[in-house]
């Protein structure tokens, strides 16, 4: 596997330091995420991984199951019980396609639209949540998404 550029290589003493590990600093930070989305999605009755299918859905309705999957990096029996759960709510719709019988479309309902509205604030609580600037977070986001596909890319 090669990289763009050489990176200088840690130390040994420092290599297999938790401390240092970037891996954990994501998963941790990722950890303080979720505890701030569980306040904020309880009153919406969504869980993170739900309100992920609702952003794509209110992005763009009326999509297959697996173009919700490419979206949000998930394999369909991953995805299917998340499905289920929402539809459980009466906040989408799942349908066989009548052009391809081994597609299932989803859409959204009345229901699942109007939560939208109630879910705007949403970001802009997490962000206040962080203590960065719109600025800081938009770079964040940016060098992540380049990270995701450097990973992606060079994952055997």
């Amino acid at each position: 596997m090669a990289s763009k550029s050489p990176v200088a290589a840690p130390s040994e003493a420092h290599s297999l330091a938790l401390g240092q590990q970037l891996c954990f600093a994501l998963y941790s930070t990722m950890l303080g995420f979720n505890k701030v989305y569980r306040g904020l999605l309880k009153d919406l009755g969504l869980t993170y991984p739900q309100y992920l299918v609702m952003l794509v859905l209110w992005e763009r309705d009326r999509l297959t199951v697996s173009e919700i999957g490419e979206q949000l990096f998930l394999e369909s029996p991953t995805l299917t019980p998340l499905l289920k759960r929402l539809e459980s709510a009466e906040l989408i719709d799942r349908r066989r396609s009548t052009s391809d019988e081994r597609q299932v479309v989803v859409s959204l309902t009345s229901k699942g639209r109007a939560l939208r509205a109630r879910a705007k604030a949403v970001p802009a609580c997490v962000a206040s949540a962080a203590r960065c600037s719109a600025d800081e977070l938009r770079s964040m986001r940016e060098r992540l998404l380049e990270i995701r596909t450097n990973l992606f890319k060079n994952a055997s």
